[in-house]
């Protein structure tokens, strides 16, 4: 299905009231996971360990649907959706890529595939997903590409050396992060790129008051993650080409404030 922007504030008391006569028999899933969300939320220091505790839960029951996918042809469908949409805007093999959130490499490991031997870098604040990833390489048969799997404790990159990545990529992050996290992103990303690199994430939109429920998903206006990548000296603009595509979140990419590739 095409994006569709939120118009209406999910996390309000009336909106769940709705919600949940419209739909009854979700009502029981809704409460599980909200007393789960809850006590991981009690436990956890900060956002990063609370959704790191999330996905370590989630992948125990389902690798491919704790990255979000339903069903295994729709977690093959998004990772194609993901791969032919980054190298239709200019990602060659000899390119050197970061994806941030790889997951258990729903896309990555057709990057892996497509990249020359070496060049994948992929992160993840869960080391349980990146177990998952290991195991999508083996059943590839990509241990000759040599990828790198990478966990991680923040989105400050200090181990990644300077001007490194030509494209770096973040599909379905920042729809479950909080603007301190994406700011912390922003912040440091600048300097692992190229000059003529970009870096691509999706998020949820919504051009109303933007909100989050459970602590899981959240939901921006683009002009506030515009200004932000803005007041980091990076240039920001929405992808309006992939807005048309059947997957449910908006995209912005971010280029160096001067030379960036707009491709």
């Amino acid at each position: 299905m095409p994006q569709k922007k939120v118009t209406v504030n999910r996390s309000t008391l009336t909106h769940r009231l709705r919600y949940a006569m419209r739909y009854p028999g979700r009502v029981p899933g809704y409460l599980r996971r909200a007393g789960r969300d809850a006590w991981l939320w009690f436990r956890s220091p900060d956002h990063v360990s609370y959704y790191r505790a999330v996905m370590r839960s989630d992948t125990a029951k389902n690798p491919e649907a704790a990255v979000g996918s339903k069903s295994h042809d729709r977690w093959l469908a998004l990772g194609a959706m993901q791969f032919d949409y980054l190298v239709g805007h200019g990602l060659a093999p000899e390119d050197r890529m970061l994806e941030i959130g790889c997951g258990n490499l729903r896309a990555g490991w057709r990057f892996i595939e497509y990249l020359d031997t070496g060049n994948y870098y992929g992160i993840d604040i869960s080391p349980d997903i990146l177990f998952a990833a290991q195991d999508t390489i083996v059943r590839h048969k990509l241990r000759e590409k040599t990828p790198q799997l990478t966990p991680v404790r923040d989105l400050t990159f200090a181990f990644l050396p300077d001007a490194y990545f030509r494209v770096v990529h973040a599909h379905s992050v920042f729809s479950h992060s909080p603007l301190s996290v994406i700011d912390e992103c922003l912040a440091h990303v600048g300097r692992i790129m190229t000059p003529d690199g970009w870096f691509d994430f999706t998020y949820d939109r919504t051009d109303r008051e933007e909100h989050h429920v459970l602590r899981e998903d959240f939901y921006y206006r683009t002009e506030t993650l515009v200004a932000l990548a803005e007041k980091h000296g990076l240039k920001a603009r929405a992808m309006d080409d992939w807005e048309r595509l059947p997957h449910g979140q908006s995209k912005i990419r971010v280029t160096h404030d001067t030379g960036g590739s707009n491709a």
